[in-house]
């Protein structure tokens, strides 16, 4: 008796997790889901993923981790969420989907430059100094 019912317990479970597998695919919110990925990253959507980014490499360095990792890997978290939510797109740029270069590379100075508000004493010295040259470099083409 105990091994039927080992059995039908078996059976009668595999129902349960195939079920929500098979009707995802039928699911209004999944095309729903493939509609918002081509909606542009708006600039609030921007602001928050900068804020999330700079939160995880403020507590990781602040856990020992190295600068480099710490910062590559919210820079990543980032770049996956732009992509994945995003198509890549970013309404301040325009309509074309970003290169994952352009996408590292915007999302690694916004992280580094908030973690310098948020806490600065977890950026090395030298990476502050570098963003500081870049933002004054900014600022003089700006003012031309």
């Amino acid at each position: 008796m105990r091994t039927y019912l080992k059995r039908a317990r078996k059976t009668l479970a595999i129902p349960f997790w195939i079920v929500p597998i098979l009707l995802a695919g039928c699911s209004p919110s999944v095309q729903s889901e493939v509609n918002r990925k081509t909606i542009p990253a708006k600039e609030e959507d921007i602001f928050l993923y900068r804020g999330i980014g700079a939160s995880y490499l403020c507590n990781a360095r602040a856990a020992g981790i190295e600068f480099p990792k710490a910062v590559g890997i919210a820079s990543a978290t980032y770049v996956q969420v732009l992509e994945g939510k995003h198509g890549g797109v970013v309404a301040d740029v325009g309509k074309k989907k970003l290169s994952r270069k352009q996408l590292f590379s915007g999302a690694e100075f916004q992280i580094i430059t908030a973690a310098l508000q948020f806490c600065p004493k977890q950026v090395p010295k030298d990476v502050e100094k570098k963003v500081k040259e870049l933002l004054e470099k900014q600022n003089v083409k700006r003012n031309k």
